[in-house]
């Protein structure tokens, strides 16, 4: 008896997962996962997200387990090591196919394409399945046959061109007969450099993620657009991480709101209508890495914006990863990013927005900070969104948009609520005063003065963009 093999990666359950329902339609599916820590931390994951992977690959060896799927872990150095390890596992276990989901960045690519040449040469099959998209790449193109470097018009082809098929749901296999193959133990997590944040705060697997979008669809789903933005109500989904890693598919999460939507994703419920443009916007920065592979190689989308003169100060940098910047509701987000490995996304715009335009510090650094600390760090989605802010990306913000750091507090926290849950010492001052506390207020609050004055920093930033049209 032949078996067909599943090497699982973001993906990690067993609903709706495309590359493990083609393989059970062919007979008796043994799954792998391929464990790569060195170039994980290579391309910049910490510890928060590297124990929700571990966590939720505990959860998914659990689901396969309750469909007599066998899970083969296997620890390997690098992405090159992927093939030989997966032909290896097929012949011993006497697979004639293997089945996968595709990663979009450019390592990523390189990697399955070197897995699939290595199984065409063994006189095997691999097979790749489109399953983090709606589109696969290069399906939805501009006029010129180009991808698209904006998004309204990418957004637009893509509910212009949706039907049914694309967002049904693939088949959850029925248990099959127990093959004569043991699961692996799951290795234990080694040592990192970091300590995770509380696993409590991010239960990991699939049925912690459908639990999650049951909850904002009920209570917060239909309030989505007005609350979205306020850090200190829990309006979001808080469903990135489980998106991140696949322990929730972004079909799963588009057809239940067809049902709360009385069958609509582009019209209907305000807040609804929101959140699926914000499972484009993802969809869309994927499309991105993939066809524009430089972002994946530390270049800016805009070229001429590489040319930028980015400051070198090492002492602002810090005050920026550490919450130090006398800039209130900066502070309060870094802090909540380093306790908790996930930040409010009105707050990732103004704190990269701030490093990028009010420091001039290069926005990689923060790229790099993000990814380390996020939980739901994804390349994709965290480059996109840096890249917007420093007007350097797709859709870039114009140059001269710099966001007030006191006034987006003023709007989108008007009453200080989150900066007295991040920022203690300003707890006991007036709600207005929180947002830049006054000087002879300051006295005895352990709070430093604002490193940079926001008149200065926005003419110093629009200095160095000009300068490069000159």
């Amino acid at each position: 008896m032949t078996v067909t093999l599943v090497w699982f990666r973001s993906d990690l359950r067993v609903h709706d997962n495309s590359a493990l329902a083609a393989a059970a339609r062919q007979g008796p599916v043994v799954a792998v996962y391929l464990r790569c820590l060195a170039d994980w931390q290579r391309h910049g994951h910490g510890a928060n997200q590297l124990d929700f992977r571990a966590r939720g690959v505990e959860a998914l060896g659990d689901d396969l387990a309750g469909l007599n799927i066998p899970l083969l872990h296997r620890d390997i150095g690098h992405f090159n090591e992927a093939a030989e390890v997966l032909l290896d596992i097929a012949r011993h276990v006497g697979a004639h196919a293997l089945h996968f989901n595709h990663e979009y960045p450019v390592d990523e690519v390189v990697r399955d394409r070197g897995v699939a040449a290595a199984f065409t040469a063994a006189g095997l099959t691999a097979t790749g399945h489109h399953d983090a998209v709606t589109f696969a790449p290069g399906e939805l193109l501009t006029g010129k046959g180009d991808y698209y470097g904006v998004f309204t018009p990418f957004s637009r082809a893509w509910h212009r061109q949706l039907g049914d098929e694309r967002i049904a749901l693939r088949d959850t296999p029925a248990p099959q007969q127990p093959l004569d193959i043991a699961s692996d133990p799951l290795p234990t997590l080694p040592a990192l450099a970091d300590t995770p944040v509380d696993e409590r705060l991010w239960p990991a697997g699939e049925t912690a993620a459908a639990d999650r979008l049951e909850r904002f669809l009920r209570f917060r789903g239909h309030h989505y657009k007005r609350q979205r933005d306020i850090p200190a109500i829990r309006g979001t989904s808080e469903l990135s991480p489980y998106l991140a890693l696949g322990m929730i598919s972004h079909r799963q999460c588009l057809q239940a709101v067809l049902t709360e939507n009385d069958g609509q994703l582009a019209e209907g419920d305000a807040g609804l209508v929101a959140w699926v443009n914000e499972l484009v916007w993802r969809e869309f920065y994927r499309h991105v890495a993939y066809g524009f592979p430089r972002v994946c190689r530390h270049r800016a989308f805009q070229a001429h914006t590489e040319a930028l003169a980015w400051r070198d100060d090492e002492a602002a940098f810090a005050a920026w990863c550490e919450g130090r910047t006398g800039y209130p509701i900066v502070d309060a987000a870094m802090r909540q990013l380093v306790e908790t490995g996930w930040m409010h996304n009105r707050l990732r715009m103004i704190t990269a927005m701030f490093l990028s335009k009010h420091l001039l510090i290069d926005w990689r650094r923060g790229e790099a900070f993000f990814l380390r600390h996020l939980v739901d760090g994804e390349f994709c989605a965290n480059n996109g969104g840096w890249q917007w802010a420093a007007s350097t990306g797709t859709d870039a913000a114009p140059y001269f948009r710099i966001f007030n750091p006191t006034t987006q507090s003023e709007r989108f926290d008007p009453d200080g609520t989150f900066l007295a849950e991040w920022l203690p010492a300003l707890a006991e001052l007036p709600a207005k005063a929180r947002h830049a506390p006054p000087t002879d207020l300051l006295g005895g609050v352990d709070y430093p003065m604002p490193i940079v004055d926001h008149k200065a920093a926005r003419a110093r930033a629009l200095e160095a963009f000009k300068a490069l049209s000159r």
